[in-house]
């Protein structure tokens, strides 16, 4: 009975699960695409669990703060991180971290794809990827490229779009957001998140050259993706949910399940379609494997861009 016990208190607090609020830590700011995609499907997970799910945001480091954060934290089920592909970038770009990514974190539920566009300032006289590409090699280190940081998603994906083509495009990192400098024309191009700038680029303020993926977006569907002129270019993220290894693993089919359960509903797949995250839902064994898939991917551009963490 002694034996027993535990494995039985484990089960009941799985059967109970959830009894209080769930937080769901951000790496980012609000207003981010981590933050936007968070707090658009924390009102109907709250709904099917029956208790409260609070984004909370805790930016700085690239996101590694809100992941040890997360790592650190009892594996009840009641403190999850919005994952994405900065964690995939960072077991890389942080070669000191006091955790690893991997290892330490459960993987939930896959909440969709994360899509990223090229955009340039309207100043701009180029109107596809081949002319981007003409115009930059016959204007070389003269062109600046915004991103939100070192080893970013956008300035990773700027840093393989160089090494393809061959182009010299000056990085220029910022703290905040950089799209009222690319706005403005401080800035010429970006690799932006598709649901920070699908706005600007339906409003005019921007120009989309082309999206990142291997797949044309649903958002923005006449726009050709870099691969359709750099052959082999792919560059995508993804959002999902992650908890501390650890937790129970009824606590996460359970999550699992009701995720899969709001990506599929047809409204929930249009908003996500709309901000250029098409939803997915995978196996927690497809997770995994995505998540070790984009990590060694990076790795290997940060390796060859010479890429270092601010």
């Amino acid at each position: 009975m002694a034996v027993a016990q535990p494995a039985i208190s484990r089960i009941a607090k799985a059967d109970n699960y959830p009894s209080r609020p769930v937080r769901v830590i951000v790496g980012f700011p609000a207003g981010s695409a981590v933050d936007v995609v968070s707090r658009l499907v924390a009102q109907p997970l709250s709904q099917r669990i029956g208790q409260p799910v609070v984004t909370e945001d805790r930016p700085g480091a690239g996101g590694t703060i809100a992941t040890e954060t997360v790592v650190r934290a009892r594996p009840d089920g009641y403190t999850l991180l919005l994952a994405n592909n900065a964690n995939a970038i960072n077991a890389a770009l942080y070669p000191n971290l006091n955790f690893n990514f991997i290892r330490d974190i459960a993987p939930v539920a896959l909440i969709g794809g994360a899509e990223y566009v090229m955009v340039v300032n309207l100043s701009v006289p180029a109107t596809t990827v081949a002319e981007f590409i003409a115009y930059a090699k016959a204007s070389p280190a003269k062109i600046n490229l915004a991103s939100p940081g070192n080893g970013t998603t956008p300035h990773v994906l700027g840093e393989l779009f160089k090494m393809m083509t061959g182009v010299e495009l000056v990085h220029v990192p910022y703290r905040s957001s950089y799209l009222p400098d690319l706005i403005g024309g401080q800035t010429q191009v970006a690799f932006t998140p598709l649901p920070l700038s699908v706005e600007f680029i339906r409003t005019g303020k921007l120009r989309a050259l082309a999206v990142t993926g291997s797949t044309r977006s649903q958002a923005l569907p006449n726009v050709p993706t870099v691969g359709e002129t750099v052959s082999g270019y792919e560059g995508s993220g993804w959002f999902g949910l992650a908890a501390p290894k650890g937790t129970l693993a009824a606590v996460i089919e359970r999550l699992n399940a009701e995720m899969s359960r709001i990506v599929a509903e047809p409204d929930m797949k249009a908003r996500l379609i709309e901000i250029g995250v098409p939803p997915m839902s995978l196996s927690l064994a497809d997770y995994s494997k995505l998540i070790a898939d984009a990590t060694e991917k990076w790795a290997k551009v940060i390796k060859a861009a010479n890429i270092k963490a601010e």
